[in-house]
């Protein structure tokens, strides 16, 4: 558990890094073998993008692995993937996917387990209030991005 904290608050830094460049605070980290092996932020506003969630982006950095590298990973996202990333993480068989809350948007994670994934949600308050306060302060821009994708959020 004290490793999962640990590439969990280096998503965070990644949340953070997109929260100062007017993003959206969501980041993620590629774990292999201990080692951080891609880091990503959330880059939606920034490059005008309709992929680069923070998953995507971290998958990205880490360049194009063999099929048996992404088997011995990790991927740390401090918020629950949606259908995009998981289905990236399915597609390079990636067997774990740690999440820093989902409180605030839930993705497929059923879908991940019904495919062999291991999904822990650590419920971790810190991200679940980085998301919280750019929704209260951002309304219109997260309303936006939920319909763009067809998701809800949890929060009321």
């Amino acid at each position: 558990m004290v490793e999962h904290q640990k590439f969990m608050k280096e998503a965070i830094k990644e949340a953070k890094k997109s929260l100062k460049e007017g993003g959206i605070p969501i980041g993620a980290v590629l774990v292999e073998n201990n080692h951080i092996i891609g880091r990503g932020h959330n880059r939606l506003l920034q490059n005008q993008s309709v992929i680069l969630h923070g998953e995507m982006d971290c998958m990205e950095s880490a360049g194009r692995l063999r099929g048996e590298d992404y088997q011995q990973c990790t991927l740390y996202t401090t918020l629950s993937p949606c259908t995009m990333c998981s289905g990236a993480a399915l597609l390079y068989k990636i067997p774990r996917v740690v999440i820093g809350e989902n409180k605030t948007l839930s993705g497929p994670e059923q879908l991940l387990r019904d495919n062999g994934v291991e999904v822990i949600d650590l419920e971790m308050e810190e991200c679940w209030e980085l998301l919280e306060d750019y929704i209260r302060e951002n309304p219109e821009t997260w309303e936006s991005e939920l319909e763009r994708v067809g998701g809800e959020t949890n929060l009321k």
